[in-house]
């Protein structure tokens, strides 16, 4: 057998071996998502999400979640915003008058590090840090720890997005003339699809995160009042109900699932969606 003969042999295994793994991906999230429907769609009603619960919710009885719903969209915009505040500065520094050097190196290690750490992790250090300065659960306090948590996520993303700009883009726009400055509008406004797909891919991060924000968001039943006040969050409202023992309850966890998947899958695909239109006049 020939050396040609070997590699296309390797070729069709490694590419079966990927089609294994993606049909294997896909009806691993097909279960996922069966499950969650099967399970959650009788118990989803315009009452669950258009009303806070009640008396009596947990032991099966009227309400809904509004209030989780809400919660998890300001925990996710607010901790997205504060983590684009740092992130984008940061990057734009690295790759305008960071250069090659040492600092940049270094601060893509400490974001991958970052990355990595789990969230348990960052909910840990948000409740220290409570304690430290005698602070109670609240929305900014779960909006500033789950900032840490987005941040790598963000700046990770943006910076590659940043690494895949024209080499020449900078020599042309240099060449005319232009300072630092100003060749970093040309480079911000380059990279925007890949920011805007970068800061949605952080908020949907951050709107399925659970537990950065289970000691330092807390949770009520009450809709998001002030920044010093305790705010619900959809991943904790499924939890609360899974550990009832009401079946009807239990269903509700199931239906507060699907509308949490429901919510990443339209991110998900705004993302995708906002890479490929922005994308349309990016200079490659």
């Amino acid at each position: 057998m020939n050396r040609r003969k070997v590699r296309k042999l390797k070729e069709h295994f490694f590419l079966w071996l990927m089609r294994c793994f993606l049909a294997g991906a896909g009806v691993v999230l097909g279960l996922i998502l069966g499950v969650i429907v099967w399970r959650g769609a009788g118990a989803l009603s315009w009452e669950m999400v258009s009303q806070p619960p009640q008396g009596g919710f947990y032991l099966g009885q009227g309400g809904g979640i509004l209030n989780a719903i809400t919660g998890s969209l300001y925990l996710a915009l607010g901790a997205t915003l504060l983590a684009a505040l740092v992130a984008v500065p940061v990057v734009l520094y690295m790759h305008v008058y960071g250069g090659n050097g040492r600092f940049p190196h270094i601060l893509r290690l400490s974001l991958d590090i970052m990355w990595g750490i789990p969230s348990i992790v960052y909910g840990a250090f948000g409740f220290s840090l409570m304690l430290l300065l005698g602070l109670r659960a609240s929305l900014l306090a779960g909006v500033i720890t789950l900032a840490l948590v987005v941040l790598p996520i963000l700046a990770r993303t943006f910076d590659e997005v940043v690494r895949l700009a024209p080499p020449h883009l900078r020599e042309t726009t240099l060449a005319l003339g232009t300072t630092r400055l100003e060749f970093l509008a040309v480079l911000l406004r380059q990279t925007v699809p890949g920011l805007v797909t970068a800061v949605l891919l952080a908020f949907g991060r951050g709107i399925g995160d659970a537990a950065a924000v289970l000691f330092t968001a807390g949770y009520t039943d009450n809709m998001p009042e002030s920044l010093l006040r305790p705010a619900a969050s959809l991943p904790l409202a499924v939890f609360y109900q899974l550990s009832t023992p009401f079946p009807e309850v239990q269903a509700r966890a199931y239906a507060s699932a699907l509308i949490l998947t429901l919510l990443v899958l339209a991110v998900s695909l705004l993302a995708h969606l906002s890479s490929t239109r922005l994308g349309r006049n990016v200079i490659r």
